[in-house]
């Protein structure tokens, strides 16, 4: 039986709305992912370590998931998938899939994954691919959309594009070119990198201690003996404070005196621009600061409105990894013999304290307890 069909592609219908050069057959190649910007926005992750840790954040606070089959014969095979579904050379679990997914829909504002199949169609494997593996085109049409993966020489457009998932985050109208949600972060950034360079510009000048060492010979004394001396102050000084796997004494003789250069001198207090900053890339991030450690918050707990903005982006964000989900269990069914339909069930999104959340519970078990005192006694 064959398993996906390859037939000719339908004609798109006519976007009335597109520019005359967007009605042609020739792909568009501005519709391409930019490389160098993709490069841009890892390299932000690898030199500002708060961003790094508030896409992981958002990661980890998406949650997990269910899938469940509209066949509940086939639910114990599709639990057995999702839970033991190779992913990569080395991750297991559809779950281990959609975080790396969705860690690349953040960062570079598009995800790209594969459904990896053997001969006969069954699912061996899921793989995330790098964002700038593939290229966007529009097709014969602006919603006609075409994959091209980059190859050696030209693109080359991929043969089974529906075993192919690719996620844009809130791409602008009219293109296919995702937005990272690092965007904008650029230049806060590199101005944050200058400070942190010019602090340790000044700590090697006035933090690192310098000394200077005098030796002032005794009356009557000769050059001579009084360079020798001086070499022999110097190579012993010298030794002491190379000596980095133990505390050294340097013993002399005779008049010699020890201070430190700069010693009155102070490092260039930053920590009001940065902090600054740093506040610039966290609301950026709509990631509150003390998820991150950071102790400029006002409370120490998070606000209902800091929670309230925070759930509505982990579920625009769920709403963009469902369909993924969906598609990767319904190739899978597809590929058994049974029905691919299915829904995903996503967990509560609990932003609360533990004692909130206790103090809740007690409160329900008394409301509870005071209805059924009522009950009894009507």
């Amino acid at each position: 039986m064959k398993l996906f069909s390859f037939g000719k592609r339908p004609q798109a219908p006519t976007v009335q709305t597109c520019t005359a050069a967007d009605r042609g057959i020739i792909p568009q190649l501005r519709s391409a992912q930019n490389c160098a910007e993709l490069k841009l926005y890892k390299q932000l992750r690898e030199n500002v370590p708060v961003i790094d840790a508030a896409v992981m954040k958002l990661v980890r606070l998406l949650g997990s998931f269910s899938v469940v089959c509209s066949d509940s014969s086939a639910q114990n095979a599709l639990d057995s998938f999702v839970s033991g579904v190779k992913v990569g050379g080395t991750g297991t679990g559809l779950y281990s899939f959609v975080c790396s997914y969705f860690d690349q829909l953040l960062t570079y504002g598009i995800a790209v994954g594969e459904i990896v199949t053997y001969d006969d169609g069954t699912v061996a494997a899921l793989y995330n691919a790098p964002a700038d593996a593939v290229e966007l085109r529009h097709g014969d049409n602006p919603v006609d959309v075409r994959i091209f993966v980059r190859d050696i020489g030209q693109p080359r457009e991929a043969e089974h594009p529906e075993l192919i998932a690719v996620s844009l985050l809130n791409p602008e109208p009219g293109t296919l070119r995702g937005t990272s949600l690092m965007k904008g972060l650029p230049f806060v950034s590199d101005i944050l990198m200058k400070i942190f360079d010019c602090v340790g510009q000044n700590f090697e000048r006035a933090g690192n201690v310098r000394f200077a060492v005098t030796y002032n010979p005794p009356a009557g004394a000769s050059a001579v003996n009084s360079g020798q001396r001086v070499k022999e102050i110097a190579d012993q000084w010298g030794k002491a404070m190379r000596d980095k796997g133990r505390v050294c004494d340097f013993v002399s003789v005779g008049d010699v005196s020890i201070r430190a250069i700069g010693a009155d001198s102070q490092i260039i207090d930053c920590d009001v621009p940065v902090r600054h900053i740093l506040e610039q890339i966290v609301a950026k991030l709509s990631v509150p600061p003390f998820l991150l450690g950071l102790s400029w918050s006002s409370t120490e707990r998070m606000s209902a409105q800091q929670a309230d903005i925070l759930t509505s982006e982990l579920d625009y964000y769920r709403s963009l990894i469902t369909p993924v989900i969906v598609k990767i269990a319904g190739v899978y069914l597809r590929s058994s013999g049974l029905d691919p339909s299915v829904s995903v069930e996503w967990s509560n999104i609990s932003l609360q304290d533990e004692t909130e959340l206790a103090q809740a519970r007690l409160d329900n078990a008394r409301a509870a307890q005071l209805e059924q005192g009522l009950e009894v006694n009507v």
